[in-house]
């Protein structure tokens, strides 16, 4: 609820400080004391459009502060928290209009914009008015305010995860078809793509094992010249191994000339037995050697093949073989799709079957509600002066291109004020005051789920007095014990109802015009009350009057509590 409000600059306000309970807090004064000034300030509090006009004459600025006592699970603090601010209790709203007109917002001391600003104010207050009714005049807000007062939050979460899942399921099959759409019209290069890269048979890191491949293959075509001219220089007829055999025959012949031509001989059969080995060496080396002589073009002729169809297809060599999975898999679709597209269809249809099933379930417990809404409503007509006003609540199933998560009704509260008129909607048929009396009645009938804590009417009794005045003063009264009411009133029927009195006034101070607001004890209740019923001249008859007011409106307070229950 809101505990306290801090004017400070505000036209013809200079310093005030107010401090409001719970239950009903009636506002009441002269015509031109100054109560919508204090109006206007606390909706500048809670993100209304600031003026330079209400910077008071003299004065840098104007600033407003508006502190609100709350559960710690009020929307206000949920709001908070996604904002990442850090807020405590009470929580503080604060407003600052310069001169030139430019406001700042703060929430706590921590600035803010002006349009969080507002959104904070429109889960913490409402402000009901001559020409200023939230809630009853949109249309977008009737089908929140009727659930509210139907009470089957279970089954609107429930609607609500089956749209979710209808809306998934055709998600899948919208995009599985657009998939299918893409790969149809690539088929043919899918085709050919598919079909050269199977021909190709690319293989992860081919690539690089092909280039080592070739690097050895290079090195070993110097190893086989080199081998090559070995071999020529050990055989053949010239080559090492003849000499040495021809040089073994000769000094074969005249070994026995000679004592030192023995072991000659014998080192030439070594020389020879060596160079038959490295002979057969390098037979076993040459042998060991790929045999193929088109080995290394044929590497060249592939590695070239791969490299072409990766820059074809603009991916790295090594990438291939996982470009030819991902285009078989497109062109798969061309055949596997069908089946797939099938069991979405199946699973988008069964969706919808089931979110229609639960919305259309929602609809009837809407429409049940709305009669029994239009009846509680009714009921409080008559006393709020709309003795023939008819109240309809109209629930109508939109096609299916409208389907949300909140079902598939629009709810619309339409009115007739005169006997024999159609039904319209609310800002057409009905005056400010007449409104706001409307909002009064609503308000009455969904106290209970009324997500606000504040509720501020100002002057919902304009243009009615005694039987009336006291029909609205009986509804605020009850209205407040749900939620916290701020009042402006010039009833005396109202104001006896009050369960905090503050009264408005103007005086001259330092010759200008300065308003304050005063909290009245019960001597002063009264004594301004006979002023609301007495006019200028207070007399014995006003205040007896008034007492019999307060008496009889502290009487009805125990009747009040007990017909809360029958509301609806």
């Amino acid at each position: 609820m809101l505990s306290r409000l801090i004017i400070n600059d505000v036209v013809l306000i200079e310093k005030l400080a107010v401090d409001f309970k719970s239950g009903l807090n009636v506002f009441t004064g002269e015509t031109g004391a100054g109560k919508s000034i204090v109006l206007d300030a606390l909706g500048l509090a809670l993100g209304d459009r600031s003026d330079a006009g209400l910077v008071r004459f003299g004065a840098a600025q104007a600033s407003v502060t508006a502190e609100f006592a709350l559960p710690s699970s009020h929307a206000a603090y949920v709001l908070a928290e996604e904002q990442g601010l850090a807020v405590g209790n009470p929580l503080v709203l604060r407003r600052v209009i310069g001169r030139d007109g430019k406001s700042r917002a703060f929430i706590d001391d921590q600035p803010i914009g002006i349009g969080l600003l507002k959104q904070f104010g429109e889960r913490l207050l409402e402000i009901h008015g001559q020409f200023e009714t939230h809630g009853l005049l949109n249309p977008s807000t009737h089908r929140g305010l009727l659930d509210e007062f139907g009470g089957f939050d279970g089954l609107r979460r429930s609607v609500a995860e089956s749209f979710v899942a209808w809306r998934t399921a055709e998600n899948e099959l919208q995009a599985a078809s657009a998939e299918q759409s893409r790969a149809e019209a690539e088929e043919h290069f899918l085709r050919a793509a598919v079909a050269e890269l199977d021909d190709l048979s690319p293989e992860a890191k081919e690539a690089d094992q092909l280039a080592e491949r070739r690097t050895q293959l290079q090195h070993r075509e110097k190893i086989l010249e080199a081998l090559q001219s070995a071999e020529l220089s050990l055989g053949g007829e010239r080559g090492a191994s003849s000499a040495l055999a021809q040089a073994g025959k000769s000094i074969a012949r005249i070994a026995d000339k000679s004592a030192d031509l023995p072991e000659l001989l014998a080192a030439i059969d070594r020389a020879a037995d060596e160079t038959a080995e490295a002979a057969r060496l390098l037979e076993q080396a040459l042998a060991s050697l790929d045999a193929k002589p088109d080995a290394l073009q044929r590497i060249e002729e592939r590695l070239f093949a791969l490299r072409a169809v990766a820059r074809k297809h603009n991916v790295a060599v090594d990438a291939l073989p996982i470009l030819r999975r991902e285009l078989a898999d497109k062109l798969a679709l061309l055949t596997d799709q069908g089946d797939r597209l099938l069991r979405l269809a199946k699973q988008a249809a069964a969706g919808r079957h089931a979110y229609k099933k639960k919305a259309e379930e929602l609809s009837a417990e809407r429409t049940q509600a709305a009669a029994r809404l239009e009846k509680a409503i009714t009921r409080e007509l008559p006393p709020l002066k709309f003795e023939r006003a008819r109240f309809v609540v109209e629930v109508v199933q939109q096609p299916e291109e409208n389907w949300t998560a909140d079902g598939i009704d629009r709810v619309n509260f339409l009115a007739a004020i005169n006997p024999g008129s159609a039904a319209g909607a609310l800002q057409k048929i009905a005056s400010g005051g007449e409104l706001a009396r409307f909002m009064l009645a609503l308000k009455v009938v969904l106290a209970s789920g009324n997500p606000v804590s504040t509720l501020v009417f100002d002057e919902v009794d304009a243009g009615i007095g005694g039987a009336t005045a006291s029909a609205v003063g009986e509804r605020l009264a009850r209205l407040a014990q749900h939620v916290q009411i701020l009042v402006v009133t010039h009833s005396p029927q109202v104001a006896a109802r009050g369960d905090h009195h503050l009264r408005v006034s103007k005086r001259t101070l330092a010759k200008q015009a300065v308003t304050e607001v005063m909290t009245l004890d019960i001597e002063a209740r009264r004594e301004e009350i006979a002023r609301m019923l007495a006019g200028t001249q207070v007399t014995d008859a006003a205040r007896q009057a008034a007492q019999s007011l307060m008496d009889d409106s502290a009487g009805n307070v125990d009747s009040s509590a007990k017909k809360k229950k029958a509301i609806r």
